[in-house]
């Protein structure tokens, strides 16, 4: 039996025509106001350009809107901080996106945890990060996410499942292993220094790569009717960090590269935003 394709690209656009619907309600019940995510892009790093307009572009399609800031790559970390409580404190914004990487000289953690817990949507503070490890309500990082929200709609089974992370990240690997285990997974984390990583690999029946090399983790580590889950995208070679090509006739389910996580990353955060929206306006 050929392998489930876990797709990614058409979940988020069945959830932006019931963000859309969302919205439109929202709209009509509230004088026309709609939900708005503030971006915050510090410096003129081309990716991080591309990737706000993507959350922009995703924001116009549902009704939401959305409120640029850019700021120059000489930005402080005490005028960006003034820049985050000004929006903290603005009514009319309903959600917060720093966009990662910030300048060297910004203390990208400060600022971070700067972010009010209620406009959060990305998941990115130490406080949302402790109340969703400790099952209390938050938004959880929009990567991991994502990536249980698209194992949640094809009905893939968690509870007692073995789940190898292989990630450590502040954003990805180490809230995707808290979330996991919230869901009854029984969860190892390992990472590019884990010794044997292939052996315990080997054991997992989830699979989720988030260590940021491309095909790190190879198929032949990998169990016949594993799930695999593809955290990573390296656009120059067009992969992820699994070699995924082999796994396809003997897994049971697998993320493709690209169009799995990706577009759920960004439908998260949207999906989060409207949320935070009907919480604060109304809904």
């Amino acid at each position: 039996m050929p392998a489930q394709l876990l797709d990614g690209k058409a979940l988020a656009k069945k959830t932006e025509q019931e963000l859309s619907e969302r919205v439109s309600d929202l709209k009509a019940r509230n004088g026309g106001r709609a939900p708005i995510l503030a971006t915050i892009l510090v410096g003129d790093d081309p990716a991080s350009a591309t990737y706000v307009k993507m959350k922009g572009n995703a924001c116009e399609r549902i009704g939401m809107e959305s409120l640029r800031v850019e700021m120059p790559s000489s930005t402080t970390t005490d005028e960006l901080l003034a820049k985050i409580d000004e929006l903290n404190n603005d009514p009319n914004v309903h959600g917060i996106l720093l966009q990662h990487p910030v300048p060297e000289q910004v203390d990208e953690r400060a600022c971070f945890d700067a972010i009010s817990l209620a406009k959060d949507v990305d998941g990115v503070t130490c406080l949302g990060f402790g109340r969703m490890s400790m099952g209390e309500k938050a938004y959880g990082c929009a990567t991991p996410k994502g990536i249980m929200r698209l194992l949640e709609a094809y009905d893939i089974p968690l509870e007692g499942k073995h789940a190898v992370v292989v990630g450590r990240s502040p954003i990805l690997g180490k809230p995707m292993a808290m979330m996991l285990l919230n869901a009854n997974a029984t969860v190892t984390i390992c990472h590019s220094r884990t010794k044997n990583l292939a052996e315990i690999i080997g054991q997992a029946d989830i699979v989720v790569g988030a260590v940021g090399r491309p095909e790190f983790i190879k198929a032949e580590w990998i169990k016949d009717g594993a799930v695999v889950v593809d955290a990573g995208y390296h656009p120059e070679h067009k992969v992820g960090d699994i070699e995924l090509a082999p796994l396809t006739g003997r897994v049971s389910a697998y993320t493709p590269v690209p169009g799995g996580v990706g577009p759920m990353t960004i439908n998260t955060l949207i999906y989060q935003s409207v949320d935070s929206g009907e919480n604060s306006i109304g809904g």
